[in-house]
């Protein structure tokens, strides 16, 4: 009988583990000594975990030219985080393609020997926040929770959520932890022509229109500093498409005449970025007989080149026809 029951005990045991399994967990906290960097992720079971990022790019804040601008008011905010000082969550909007990751990566570079350390969270999993905000408020470290890509469609519940972590919840704002978001969007929800119009009704029955737009706007300007980045002009472009071709070991003569190719190509995919002055770089240093050698000095994607770093450009020629 002792025997029977000790057997069925063991299948109990066994099966209230499986359950458990299964059952959503409290957010434990990772190996902080792994890394620098973490990012959530939530599998289908419902067990969300910060996993370290094991490969981090060598980007520098030196490294980023021609957006002075951004680079110092990014750099002020969290050299004020990591003293200590009061900061502010940061909004990065603008052109696609201009450095906006780039520069949140080069600051965690910069500042991890200090103690900074970043958090990337995706935007379907923004409703765990308060949880990653629970598992790093006692600690020493600073944490940048950092969202990219990030936008909005009407009721989508990280909306809420993020709203709350930034100013509205009835927790105090933790010391240690800002939020860095880069984004195409300024107010990060889709914005209409009607919501503009002054008129005191709907045709659905909103008796006060005027305040959903009040609504869409609150979200950004709950972010304390906004950083906008502008599209590249076509020198700067060129700029680019030099340095990432030097990069990969192309010469100076096959650099110069690439320049009409980098503009068709630029002009095939509708926008003249970083991005695609990296993309353009990569074809054509790719085929047989471009590149002298692609072991050369790693160049940021989607940084800016000053223009000392590359002979002025010819007139670029006319590819309208």
């Amino acid at each position: 009988m002792n025997e029977q029951f000790e057997r069925l005990m063991a299948r109990v045991e066994s099966l209230v583990t499986r359950i458990e399994s299964v059952l959503p967990q409290p957010l434990q906290a990772p190996d902080w000594q792994a890394s620098v960097a973490y990012r959530y992720r939530k599998r289908s079971s419902g067990h969300g975990s910060l996993e370290p990022v094991r490969h981090l790019g060598a980007m520098r804040l030196a490294d980023l030219k021609e957006i002075e601008d951004q680079k110092e008011k990014i750099r002020r905010n969290t050299e004020q985080f990591v003293n200590g000082k009061p900061a502010n969550n940061v909004l990065l909007t603008g052109a696609r393609g201009t450095g906006k990751s780039s520069l949140i990566k080069a600051c965690l570079n910069e500042y991890s020997s200090r103690g900074l350390r970043l958090i990337e969270v995706d935007k379907a999993d923004l409703t765990d926040l308060p949880d990653i905000v629970d598992v790093v408020s006692g600690l020493a470290e600073k944490f940048i929770v950092f969202c990219d890509d990030l936008s909005f469609e009407e009721g989508e519940p990280g909306y809420k959520a993020l709203k709350s972590i930034l100013d509205g919840s009835v927790a105090a704002a933790t010391p240690n932890v800002l939020i860095y978001a880069t984004s195409n969007r300024r107010h990060l929800l889709p914005e209409y022509m009607t919501e503009n119009l002054t008129y005191t009704h709907s045709e659905d029955g909103e008796v006060h229109p005027g305040e959903v737009v009040e609504e869409k706007i609150s979200l950004s300007e709950r972010f304390g500093l906004w950083v906008s980045f502008y599209p590249f002009s076509q020198e700067e472009y060129l700029i680019i498409v030099a340095q990432w071709l030097s990069s990969f070991g192309v010469g100076q003569d096959a650099i110069a005449a690439a320049k009409p190719a980098s503009l068709v190509w630029a002009l095939e995919r509708g926008s003249r970025s970083g991005r695609v002055a990296y993309q353009f770089a990569r074809d054509f240093a790719g085929r047989d007989g471009a590149a002298t050698s692609v072991a050369a000095k790693v160049i940021l994607p989607y940084e800016r080149v000053s223009a000392s770093a590359v002979a002025p450009s010819d007139q670029a020629p006319d590819h309208s026809t």
